[in-house]
């Protein structure tokens, strides 16, 4: 009888994960810079503003800075320096940008998203499309993401764009990170029928300034540590259409610099701990564990049986899928999958453990939300 059961969930989950996969049939075309993009309903004068959040960026900020300097496209480029202790105030102001000293940190706010609030109210485009200071677009993506938004009628996009990894641990683990993500919630997408599904990222994003301010800024996100996803779902149980592109031919992202870096920082929020309900966590543990964790190991040890080779399979072809992800795809990255039970369980752990500090500052344990994000 217990095999019976074990046999039928997981049969479920490799049911739910194909079924997610599935969707890259469908997905919308990546977004590109020079393209030539419908003219209907597209405001081709719309100003731009770009705002950066940066708290010790000095030694990652410089790249974003000169490639922003050179886009024509962007009227201002904001840069709130939330509490630096180094040069990156400095750095930013010989480049060009309009710094924002950042007010000190209202009670019940993370870092980030106060940043991001202070420099959408400073910033005066029509549009705002903020960057992560580890970021890399190429010329023109500003105004390349704002026509897309408007031509595929979105009112918000964030940009899944390209993982730069220097060290060869970094690249194993990397994608099996990536790809507990991929597994949960699909390949990027517009917005899914439910907001408690919708996923962001918030390296880059765009959003028209005058609805985002309607909209309360980024108050929604205010004490959430996974910020991007948090205002995501909020607004999409608004109503608002939000999307994830694909731009790994547009941006380049500098996230981590080791595996240890990775396992740390982005294990901290890859379990969603703050925005996803307890059911829905144990849901996508449970999910990873059979079809990500466990197949290759039940392979090594004699175990496997036909689900858990067609498992490896479908491993296979996400791996092929999420090569375009990464700027080097050396024997590391083919390899990725031997990290897989170790990528669950940081995912796992974070659920059980979430991590509480983040540049510096502790804040409360985060708290799931006791419901799923339903339209009103």
């Amino acid at each position: 009888m217990i095999g019976r059961l074990w046999l039928a969930a997981r049969l479920a989950a490799t049911v739910v994960v194909a079924a997610r996969l599935a969707r890259a049939a469908r997905r919308p075309e990546p977004l590109t810079v020079g393209s030539a993009a419908p003219s209907a309903d597209i405001d081709a004068d719309a100003t731009i503003s770009a705002v950066i959040p940066a708290r010790d960026e000095e030694d990652r900020l410089l790249p974003l800075l000169q490639l922003l300097a050179t886009d024509r496209s962007v009227m201002e480029v904001i840069v709130v320096d939330d509490g630096s202790r180094d040069g990156t105030a400095a750095l930013a102001r010989d480049l060009g940008a309009t710094v924002i000293t950042g007010a000190p940190l209202p009670r019940g706010w993370v870092g980030k998203p106060w940043a991001l609030d202070q420099g959408l109210r400073a910033a005066r485009g029509d549009w705002v499309v903020c960057f992560d200071a580890d970021v890399e677009p190429s010329p023109g993506l500003a105004r390349a993401l704002v026509e897309r938004v408007q031509a595929d009628g979105l009112d918000m996009a964030t940009v899944a764009g390209r993982f730069v990894c220097p060290t060869a641990p970094l690249r194993v683990l990397h994608p099996a990170l990536l790809t507990t993500l991929v597994y949960r919630f699909g390949p990027p997408a517009a917005s899914p029928a439910r907001p408690g599904r919708v996923l962001a990222n918030g390296q880059c994003t765009a959003a028209r300034r005058a609805d985002l301010l309607g909209a309360g800024g980024y108050t929604a996100a205010a004490g959430n540590i996974t910020d991007d996803v948090a205002l995501a779902r909020s607004l999409a149980s608004r109503g608002w259409r939000t999307g994830l592109l694909d731009g790994t031919s547009a941006l380049r992202v500098r996230m981590h610099t080791s595996a240890g870096d990775a396992w740390r920082a982005w294990g901290r929020s890859l379990p969603l701990p703050d925005v996803t309900t307890v059911a829905a966590q144990v849901a996508d543990g449970l999910t990873l564990l059979v079809t990500q964790a466990l197949p290759l190991p039940r392979l090594l040890l004699r175990r496997a049986d036909a689900l858990d080779l067609a498992l490896l399979v479908l491993r296979a072809g996400t791996l092929a899928g999420t090569a375009r992800a990464y700027e080097r795809r050396d024997l590391a990255y083919w390899l990725s999958p031997v990290a897989d039970s170790a990528a669950v369980l940081r995912v796992l752990w974070g659920a059980i453990r979430p991590g509480r500090t983040w540049r510096g500052r502790t804040y409360p344990r985060p708290v799931p939300p006791a419901a799923a994000w339903r339209s009103p």
